[in-house]
């Protein structure tokens, strides 16, 4: 057995923890640019809203930013010599929101959850698809056992999917799907009141005392309450930040920058996110995507660099793989080898038989126009992505012939069309911690969200692979072979920018900051009111 790590004091020693702070009666409002889909951490999709999930609830591990993992719910825990067998000795003193003592029994509860057929297809496709069985060993050890090695294990007990529920409120939540204030955790804010398209209000959970590894403090949060109001237009949260109206926003726009920055009453933080670039992934289950000339075309016509300038004004960091450039996976030989040769891409069409133009200058072959389709839902624009891909829509008509469309649908209408293979672009980036488990989610054949409907044996066998190895440069090369597979040698994906996360606030408010390893927005937890 190979002890993985020590007891939770130790670490919050080393870290040079803040001893417990008198709570004192501070509120906070801050301005979001996403609404939330759910509030069940275990259904979360959103990177947007991984700020929220951890105000409420707390994982199991932490994760740093070099990749090592920290307790937090569990105390220390130990992995068998073949990697079947995950023992958890969990803290005694943690209770949920709802009264619900937190101990062994309740993970097992939280963990046999995923598998209820239909709950979250996804996580158990993936994040859990060798998980087996948990069993109680004792009321604070619990043994889970996996069917075969699993190198994303750990990081998913570290992830907001692994945010422990009351098993309580699991039964017994009115509307479990989305949550709410009755789905409870054991997290540093309890949810008091959520107001649909308006706004969300936490209090301080006044028990608190079990924060994760790396915490700036002790004991509970410094903010007696928080609220978060919902507002999508950027300029709206600007300008509720520079009126007073919020003390905080995320979300700042690359045209807003220079104005929060030459105030200097305000401050402004930026990371870029871990997990995959946004990307769109081209369908090739039918044309035109099924020819690669028209995909590599598609590439070849687009000015990235041009339009990401014009764009986010020389605030954004261009992709050149699916994998973002802040993951240790990144493959980065695949920088400035595709992208931007116009007469190439003109070549590529004429050679795949899309030669003659209608009156509006699109390509035409057999009296069909060159149409390409993108059906996004609106949950998850962010970013300006409506105005990118405007830009790229006049790129790719002017330099090619090409006729890009773009939809923003509701949720349930974009879902119709993918189920429909009514599209031929899927916008997408991931903000998992450990990319492994995006390029899990989105390359292999008949993986949860492939949307470009693409299969290749070896790419699926060195996913596979990587997913077993507990060896980081093995997974290194593995996932590799998988990036170059996809953006060059089959040209399946075509990536835009490294997402990043931007906070403004006023300048009394201090610890903010970004969570180390998915660089989103930390919870509210260390944040306080004041020097």
């Amino acid at each position: 057995m190979k002890r993985i790590l020590p007891a939770l004091l130790l670490t919050l020693a080393a870290c040079g923890a803040q001893p417990v702070q008198t709570a004192r009666t501070t509120s906070l409002t801050w301005a979001v640019e996403t609404q939330p889909i759910t509030l069940n951490p275990q259904l979360w999709a959103q990177n947007k809203a991984r700020l929220l999930v951890f105000n409420q609830f707390d994982a199991l591990l932490s994760k740093a930013a070099d990749g090592s993992f920290g307790p937090w719910l569990a105390t220390a825990w130990t992995v068998s010599d073949d990697g079947l067998t995950y023992t958890l000795d969990l803290r005694d003193d943690v209770t949920f929101h709802d009264g619900t003592a937190f101990d062994a029994a309740a993970v097992k509860a939280n963990l046999d959850q995923f598998l209820v057929p239909g709950y979250n297809p996804s996580v158990a496709a993936i994040q859990l698809r060798s998980f087996d069985e948990a069993e109680v060993v004792s009321p604070h050890r619990l043994r889970i056992t996996l069917k075969e090695p699993d190198a994303l294990f750990l990081d998913f007990l570290a992830s907001p999917l692994a945010g422990q529920v009351s098993p309580k409120s699991l039964k017994g939540a009115e509307d479990l799907k989305f949550g709410g204030p009755d789905l409870v955790g054991t997290g540093p804010f309890i949810l008091e009141r959520y107001v649909q398209g308006q706004e969300i209000h936490y209090r301080r959970n006044p028990a608190y005392a079990w924060p994760p590894a790396g915490a700036a403090h002790q004991g509970p949060a410094h903010l007696s309450e928080i609220t978060y109001r919902f507002l999508p237009e950027a300029a709206v949260r600007v300008g509720a930040l520079t009126s007073g109206q919020v003390q905080v926003i995320e979300g700042v726009p690359a045209t807003e920058v220079a104005l929060i920055e030459k105030d200097p009453e305000l401050t402004l933080r930026t990371a870029l996110n871990s997990g995959t670039a946004y990307s769109y992934y081209f369908n090739t289950s039918h044309a035109p995507f099924d020819d690669r000339r028209v995909r590599e075309a598609f590439r070849e016509a687009v000015d990235l660099d041009a339009v990401l300038r014009s764009v986010y004004q020389g605030t954004a960091t261009r992709a050149w793989s699916i994998v973002g450039s802040e993951s240790p996976f990144y493959d980065p030989s695949l920088e400035n080898t595709y992208g931007g040769d116009v007469a190439g891409a003109n070549a590529l069409l004429d050679a795949a038989g899309w030669k003659e133009r209608d009156a509006e200058g699109f390509r035409v072959k057999d009296g069909e126009r060159l149409t390409v389709r993108e059906v996004a839902s609106a949950p998850f624009v962010r970013d300006r992505r409506d105005i990118l891909a405007q830009a790229i829509q006049a790129q790719v008509k002017q330099n090619a012939g090409i006729d890009f469309q773009v939809k923003i649908l509701d949720q349930g209408s974009a879902q119709q069309a993918v189920d429909d293979d009514a599209y031929e672009v899927f916008g997408n980036s991931r903000g998992d911690s450990d990319a492994g488990a995006a390029l899990n989610l989105i390359l292999p054949e008949g993986a949860a969200i492939n949307r470009t409907r693409f299969a290749d044996p070896d790419l699926d066998k060195w996913l596979a692979a990587a997913s077993a190895s507990s060896g980081q440069a093995e997974r290194k090369e593995l996932y590799a072979r998988a990036q170059r597979a996809a953006v060059t040698d089959h040209a399946v994906v075509f990536p835009l920018y490294v997402p990043a996360d931007q906070i403004a606030a006023s300048k009394n408010v201090q610890g903010l900051g970004f969570d180390p390893a998915s660089g989103t927005p930390a919870s509210a937890y260390d944040v306080r009111i004041g020097t």
